[in-house]
């Protein structure tokens, strides 16, 4: 079960390419990004991640939401948001910190991921923790492919179609 912690505010940004961006942001610094029209989502997964009290607030969420609609337009290739990598497993953590490693333009694999964090077998444990990344965008799990070089599975925004997207916004060759 997710420590108990206090509280976590949410904002919102409408004018992107990919439509309406929320994200929640601790005290220690992002802990989700959703894409999407309503924040149904972001808004259950809070008290998974822990949070007792969700609390809209414009000011404390201004920064990330500038930077992710910064990125989604072309205008910057990197994030200087803190994240708050308490809500996530050890595994979690671990797989998608090198998962932010891929630099803007390029992709790894998860096989890849997965020799880099000494378990060369360990292909579905990282696509488990990219899977699960509440954190997109931000956390570019978009960069990682299959070993085939095929686009396997992406959850934000219009799953795949997104996920295409974002690849042709760093100018990733196919």
């Amino acid at each position: 079960m997710a420590r108990k912690r206090d509280i976590v505010y949410v904002g919102k940004e409408t004018d992107t390419p990919v439509g309406p961006v929320w994200v929640a942001i601790s005290d220690q610094g992002l802990v989700a990004v959703e894409l999407g029209d309503e924040p149904e989502g972001l808004i259950e997964q809070l008290p998974k991640l822990g949070f007792l009290q969700v609390v809209s607030n414009p000011v404390k969420t201004r920064q990330a939401l500038r930077q992710i609609r910064d990125y989604l337009f072309g205008k910057r290739k990197e994030f200087t948001i803190p994240v708050d990598w308490s809500v996530l497993t050890p595994f979690q953590e671990r797989a998608l910190k090198a998962t932010c490693e891929i630099p803007y333009g390029h992709v790894s694999t998860y096989k890849e991921i997965a020799s880099q964090l000494g378990n060369p077998k360990g292909a579905r444990a990282v696509g488990g923790a990219e899977a699960t990344n509440p954190m997109p965008l931000v956390i570019p799990c978009h960069r990682v492919l299959g070993s085939d070089g095929g686009l396997h599975g992406y959850g934000a925004g219009k799953g795949l179609e997104t996920k295409a997207w974002l690849l042709e916004l760093e100018g990733v060759e196919r």
